[in-house]
Order: C-alpha cells, then structure tokens, then sequence
C-alpha cells in the first residue's frame, strides 16, 4: 500500500528532459509572440497610413486571405490588427465557396461574341483618316492587318461611335493631312523682335526667318529697324530668287496675319510660284516648327545676352544657326542632328566641347585624328 502510493506520487514528478523541453517550449512561444508582436505594430503602421481608403486586393489575394482567416476562427482574428475586420474575411470566404458550387467559371457566354477592343479602335482610326472609304474598304484595310471580320460588323462599330456611312461623312482635309501631303514643297516664315542698345538709345530689331519644315533648316531673311512695302518686297524677290533664293523650290509657304506680310508681299511670293497661305488669326500651332524654333533662339541666345549695335545681334544670330544646324539635336527629327559633320556618332577618339557665344552653346564631340 506504502510503495502504491508512492509510485502514484512519483509519477506527477517531471523528469529533467520533461523540465528542459517545458523551458524551451515557454521560450518558443515568447520569441513567437515577439514575432507577432512586431508584425502586428509594422501592420498598425501601415494601416494608419493607409487611412480609410480601401487596400485594392485582387481575387487571389482576397481568396488567401479569406482561407487563412477561416482556418483562425473569429475568435483568434478579433484578437489580431488586421486589414480588413473579421467578418469581411468570413464574407469572402462564404462568397468563395457559394462560387465553387455554382459553376459560373464553366458557364459559357449566350450570344454574339464581343468584338475586340483592337479592332475597333482601328476601325474608327481608318474611318476618322480616311472620310472617303466606305465599310468595304475599312474592311479590306483591317484584313491588311490581320482582322477579318464582315463589312456589317465594319457598319455597327461606326454606328455604335456616331460616325455617318462615307457618302455622308465631312470630307473636310485636316491640317496634318495637309502639311505631310505637301511636305517635301512647304515653308514657313515670321518675325521675331529682339531689343538693341545703339548710339541712339535702345531699338527694336525685326527678325524675319524662314524655315523648311521637311528638314527645319532655319534662313535669317532680314534683319532690320525700318520696315515697309519697298522693304517687303526685296524681301520676298530675295527668298524666290530662282538661284539661291531660300524658298526657290517651295510651292506653299505658311505666314500669320501680321500686317507686314502685306499684299505686295504676297503678291510678288505668287509672282514667283510661291503660294502664300495666311493662318487664322490666334492660331500659333498652325505654324508650329517656326513658333518652336523661335521659343529656341530667344531661350538660348536672344534672351541671353545684351547687344551693342547691329553687328553684334547679326554675329550671335549666324552663331546660334551655325549650333542649330551642325550641333543641335532636334527632337522633331527623331533626336537628329540637321546637318551633322563626320565626328557624329564616333566610339573612338577625346571628348572635347565646342563653345558658341561664350559658354552659352555647348556641342560634345570625339576629336577624330
């Protein structure tokens, strides 16, 4: 009976393996919730800056989410800092089983398939370039590309958009189409002002430049204190000079309305072959090319700088075209160079830097041996 009940008691005794593992089973589970601890202030941390607004979760993330926090149990999520709150877990995860079973993910699409969104964007493109093609041709250019669909389809897209049959569509030229259709036969002048300090005091110079749009070479045509019809008109004898006039194999050139672009002007431009076309009033991005090659030689050189005289204005402005056109990248030109020389592009040789107008203008080069 003794040795009974002392065995009985012996058996409550834990022995030292029992102690170490109940030692280091306490520890696990401190280093645990110190784990816990930490990810669930980083959470906070987040949460706080996150505010009210709603964390864009997508399916599989909400379906992990959703799984995970079933397998917790309310109880443990209501006991955790969480991004969504435990009964939006408990609503994904009710929504995700309804979905299992209702077999919507094999259920296939009633009716006419949808057209695709690349086909008619490309139907639209074709129909707003080209106000001449009817659905037969839209639908010969889209097989062109790999989409074939019927000339019916081609009509319902254009309905669906508000865009009338050919017959009835305006067929009104845009001015893009316009410009690349005479590309190669256009360009543009107009004058800038520049402020000159001389004997007399402070004077206005006019600045005519010319521009070729196709290549965006630039001409300076006149500069000068004094204009008028006489003037004008040599001007315009000069730039349709049939030897080495500036605008000798032009058809179009495009000028605002600026009162100096008078009627003598215009009409000795004709006389030569030349067709003035006079922009609506207001309308700078008309003459886009010239409007930025102006905004560049005032930014870089004209605005820059302080002039004594007329000799010095001409020096910095011949100085400028010289950058613009050999050292100047342009970006209308794909980041080109108009008239780049041979060092252009070379992989051997010293980087050394050629100055314009004292620092202002800088072109980068290898000095070829």
């Amino acid at each position: 009976m003794f040795f009974s009940a002392f065995d009985s008691h012996m058996s409550f005794i834990l022995q030292p393996w029992q102690f170490c593992l109940m030692i280091f089973a306490s520890w696990v589970h401190g280093e645990q919730q110190k784990t816990i601890d930490f990810y669930q202030t980083q959470l906070k941390a987040v949460m706080d800056i996150q505010g009210k607004k709603r964390l864009p979760l997508t399916d599989d993330q909400r379906r992990l989410l959703a799984v995970k926090g079933k397998s917790l149990g309310r109880k443990a999520l209501m006991e955790l800092t969480t991004i969504v709150t435990p009964d939006t877990l408990l609503r994904w995860h009710r929504q995700l089983v309804a979905k299992k079973w209702d077999y919507s993910e094999r259920r296939k699409a009633v009716g006419r398939p949808r057209i695709r969104q690349v086909i008619v964007d490309l139907t639209l493109r074709f129909a707003k370039e080209n106000p001449t093609w009817g659905y037969d041709r839209i639908q010969g250019a889209l097989a062109n590309v790999g989409y074939r669909i019927s000339d019916t389809t081609v009509g319902n897209v254009l309905k669906q958009h508000g865009i009338e049959p050919a017959p009835d569509r305006k067929r009104q030229t845009r001015w893009a189409t316009f410009l690349k259709a005479h590309w190669d036969v256009l360009a543009a002048i107009d004058f800038t002002t520049v402020e000159v300090w001389t004997k007399g005091g402070l004077v206005t110079f006019y600045l005519l430049f010319a521009m070729e749009l196709k290549t965006r070479r630039v001409h300076l045509a006149a500069c000068t204190t004094t204009l008028g019809d006489a003037f004008m008109k040599q001007m315009a004898k000069n730039l349709t000079d049939p030897f080495d006039g500036f605008l000798k194999d032009k058809r179009f050139v495009l000028m605002d309305r600026d009162s100096n672009f008078s009627a003598a002007f215009r009409g000795v431009l004709k006389d030569s072959g030349v067709r003035p076309l006079r922009l609506p009033p207001k309308t700078p991005n008309l003459n886009a090319q010239l409007e930025r090659f102006h905004r560049s030689v005032k930014s870089e050189c004209l605005g820059r700088m302080i002039f004594f005289g007329e000799n010095s204005l001409r020096r910095a402005v011949f100085s400028f075209l010289s950058h613009y056109h050999g050292e100047r990248n342009h970006q209308g030109l794909g980041n080109e160079i108009i008239a780049p020389s041979d060092e252009v592009g070379a992989i051997a040789g010293k980087i050394e830097c050629r100055e314009r107008l004292g620092g202002i203008l800088k072109y980068y080069y290898r000095k070829v041996a």
